[in-house]
């Protein structure tokens, strides 16, 4: 094998791309090309892309599930775990590689300003309203409430999203991370709440979190006194390393802050891997996350709490029959949330266009429309794509997009 067999079969591995069916070269190769200038007139001007934006109020429009990563070299306290940027382990180093080379900040100086500016770009070609909400990230804790750092794949403070989100609050918001075995858990939700996070943020694999036990119960109480939103990733979790902590992405784990009153957003509804059915008993058989997802939300008790995220529903290496589902259920639709998962959209192989072309969701000229969208901005190529998808004659609603009414009251 030559070395860009090599580097393509890694990178496969690295993604979770085996056996998912993709084409054998992806549809704009393996990395994104970071074009600096804007995107032309004849793209943002197309017919096909008009007629994606009609119909979306951009005031409504904030995309919840934006990642504020960096490297922690402009005085940002981000923190990387060395493994991600180690040879010693090549997988998480190539999957952190793809991600600094989809938002454009390859690793050399000046990441975390470069990381920012470039996202506040990709915004600026969007209609004047729309907003990224920008996610914090709490370390690994054990259930002592200790920092588990060599456990944890990142950290992102929760005072640098906020610092962001302020400097730009014409295109930004920002929602916290706050890991519930902490000793001063409530304290920190309330500096949080006070500096007018939007929500918090949890993804059980990585930071530890069993959303079933009763050490959350004390953070949950709080959460459902003041209202703001949970957005916990449920599912399979590939981007980073979950090892033996894969089952507490079990989506029915959700039901503890669910029957706690709290406001719970499933991120990428679930879309992912299998685990135990615990609704039978610990010992029952797997079901697709997907399905005990789709269980939960067929309970009428969690019609006004329990919502979806949309993000990453698009990539290749999620539940087709999930997929079909999100877009053909209509009693859905006014609890799905629109989230992009930025920077993956930039991250070229796991997305194909082309593919949806050969499934019958879009027709070739969206696709290589699409495709050349994305090579100028990522974060536009998510929205139109997920707006110009059709299953079967269906398509997501208006609404969908219309994401700040799960944030903010009465909207």
């Amino acid at each position: 094998m030559n070395r860009r067999g090599f580097l393509s079969t890694l990178a496969i591995s690295a993604l979770g791309l085996g056996g998912t069916g993709c084409r054998v070269w992806p549809d704009e190769g393996f990395w994104n090309p970071c074009y600096e200038e804007r995107i032309p007139a004849s793209l943002l001007e197309h017919e096909l892309v008009l007629q994606a934006l009609a119909g979306i109020d951009f005031t409504k429009f904030w995309d919840c599930h934006t990642h504020l990563i960096g490297v922690g070299d402009n005085q940002s306290k981000i923190w990387v775990n060395p493994n991600l940027r180690s040879l010693w382990h090549p997988i998480q180093k190539t999957q952190f590689s793809f991600y600094m080379n989809a938002s454009c900040a390859d690793e050399d100086n000046n990441v975390d300003q470069r990381y920012k500016v470039r996202l506040r770009k990709l915004l600026d070609e969007f209609p004047v309203g729309a907003k990224s909400m920008l996610l914090a990230f709490d370390f690994h804790h054990d259930s002592a409430g200790n920092v588990i750092r060599e456990q944890s794949p990142f950290y992102t403070p929760n005072a640098y999203a906020q610092q962001v989100a302020v400097g730009n609050l014409d295109r930004f918001e920002w929602i916290a991370s706050i890991h519930p075995y902490r000793r001063d858990a409530i304290e920190v939700l309330d500096s949080a709440i006070k500096s007018n996070a939007r929500a918090i943020k949890w993804l059980p694999q990585a930071m530890g979190i069993d959303p079933s036990s009763p050490q959350c119960d004390r953070f949950y109480a709080k959460l459902a006194s003041i209202g703001i939103p949970l957005l916990s990733h449920a599912g399979d979790e590939h981007a980073v390393d979950a090892g033996e902590f894969q089952k507490l992405g079990n989506p029915l784990l959700l039901r503890r802050p669910l029957e706690h009153g709290v406001k719970v957003i499933v991120a990428h509804c679930a879309s992912m891997g299998s685990n135990v059915d615990i609704d039978k008993g610990k010992n029952a058989s797997e079901v697709e996350n997907s399905k005990l997802f789709a269980r939960l939300m067929a309970e009428s008790k969690y019609e006004a709490r329990l919502f979806g995220d949309i993000s990453a529903i698009t990539q290749i290496n999620r539940s087709q029959e999930n997929f079909e589902m999100i877009y053909q259920n209509e009693s859905w639709q006014h609890r799905l949330v629109y989230g992009s998962d930025y920077p993956l959209p930039g991250v070229m192989p796991i997305f194909s266009p082309m593919t949806s072309v050969d499934k019958g969701y879009i027709s070739a000229e969206k696709a290589r429309l699409l495709s050349e969208i994305r090579k100028y901005n990522p974060l536009l190529f998510d929205f139109l794509y997920k707006r110009m998808i059709q299953v079967k004659g269906s398509k997501l609603s208006d609404h969908v997009f219309h994401s700040k009414r799960v944030f903010i009251a009465d909207i």
